[in-house]
């Protein structure tokens, strides 16, 4: 199986750079378009299924992708974002004022943080590597897109390097990247490509993308 895990695309609360998590946020024009174009570049495969995080800023750009193929979107609650718990929507600055020693440490080892009324990076990494094996068991030779969010996306990733969730902050993953992971029984997944942005680097015309 060859797995093309995406990113969804941008949204308001990404620019305003407000914490996000199980709060559901729509694209904006930016995340539409970029949307479109990740659709356009993976419209050629043939693919088998489109499954996305039960979010809508996910749904919406599985969407897109999903259109060209004729399939329905297939929602894997595996795939849904961090629970934040209440730093749900609020800003950095708030975080940072608000939960002063957290913040820190969400900063510096991400691995030791459980938000409280929320989840920690090694709940996420659990529940996202067994949607990826779900998927995997269904799909075997086929194509699949996966659409979900940062937080997952980067665990997921450590895990398949064999890091541990301290390097959370050492990958980065920029509105619809696009990650290429091929599955084999030999050797379970493999990485093929990391962050690929080349599709919707021209529609930035020099402005900068964002790891948020």
């Amino acid at each position: 199986m060859r797995l093309f895990l995406v990113r969804h695309g941008e949204t308001s609360w990404n620019r305003a750079e407000i914490f996000r998590g199980r709060i559901d946020v729509k694209l904006n024009e930016h995340g539409v378009e970029q949307a479109r174009r990740t659709a356009a570049i993976l419209s050629a495969l043939n693919l088998a299924a489109v499954y996305s995080s039960p979010l809508s800023r996910a749904l919406e750009t599985a969407r897109y992708i999903a259109e060209p193929h004729r399939l329905p979107v297939i929602v894997e609650d595996g795939l849904t974002d961090l629970d934040y718990g209440k730093w749900q929507g609020l800003t950095h600055e708030e975080v940072k004022e608000q939960y002063v020693d957290l913040y820190r440490l969400w900063n510096t080892a991400p691995h030791k943080v459980r938000f409280e009324e929320g989840e920690s990076l090694e709940d996420v990494r659990r529940r996202a590597l067994e949607a990826l094996d779900r998927i995997a068991a269904r799909h075997n030779g086929q194509n699949v897109v996966a659409v979900s969010h940062r937080v997952v996306t980067k665990v997921v990733l450590c895990a398949l390097l064999g890091l541990d969730n301290s390097h959370f902050w050492h990958i980065r993953q920029d509105p619809c990247a696009v990650n290429v992971l091929e599955y084999s029984d030999r050797h379970g997944f493999v990485i093929c490509r990391l962050n690929d942005t080349c599709h919707i680097k021209p529609f930035y015309k020099g402005m900068e993308t964002i790891d948020f």
